[in-house]
């Protein structure tokens, strides 16, 4: 069982040791994300990125003109990554460093995003915590994208056990109000070359 405290030491120990793309999870273009943050949102609406912290993600949004964004990251050192790589825009975007299971919500947003953050929580009192701040964090009729290895990807990243998820899985984890809209499987391939199993689910909260 990892604590708050070692989990943030661990988050920040590996950004500030390992490059960018030296990462597993790095994307150039978070293409899957994107497309469903696309299909349910407009420009005007609040996103917030869940573990975003060195993502291209908000890139790519501020890219497309969305103008309400914030990112929420336990490293302070991969949000200061992105605020270095986007230079001037980084002033566009509100930077939160946060343990997402410790953090209360201030606002409300139209959208979640948080690729493979949910699934490093294999504690059930860590879940609830996450779960509590979504449904706090998440206006009534809002969308969430929620990526999570699937039940044949790795049982371990960055050295640390995950819980995999089937969309179906998740939504069940997520509870009564929450509906599975859509979802979608990726072969994300490593900068290592290997391939890892991902799924993506696309949830609308009902009130």
């Amino acid at each position: 069982m990892i604590d708050a405290s070692e989990r943030r030491q661990h988050w920040e120990q590996v950004y500030r040791e390992k490059a960018e793309d030296a990462v597993s999870w790095f994307q150039t273009e978070p293409r899957i994300s994107l497309a469903l943050i696309r299909s349910c949102t407009a420009p005007g609406d609040a996103v917030i990125d869940i573990g975003g912290g060195a993502s291209r993600l908000a890139d790519h949004l501020l890219g497309e003109g969305y103008r309400d964004l914030a990112v929420l990251d336990i490293a302070a050192a991969a949000l200061e990554r992105s605020q270095a790589r986007l230079g001037e825009a980084a002033r566009k975007v509100s930077w939160l460093t946060a343990d997402v299971t410790r953090w209360h919500p201030e606002r409300q947003y139209a959208l979640w995003h948080d690729r493979a953050v949910f699934h490093f929580l294999t504690e059930a009192q860590d879940r609830a915590a996450y779960l509590a701040n979504l449904r706090a964090g998440l206006r009534p009729c809002g969308h969430a994208v929620i990526a999570s290895f699937a039940p044949d990807g790795p049982e371990r990243c960055s050295g640390l056990p995950v819980q995999r998820y089937s969309p179906e899985s998740l939504a069940t984890e997520l509870g009564e109000g929450f509906r599975l809209l859509r979802s979608q499987m990726e072969e994300h391939l490593t900068p290592m070359g290997r391939v890892q199993r991902f799924q993506y689910s696309l949830l609308r909260r009902s009130d």
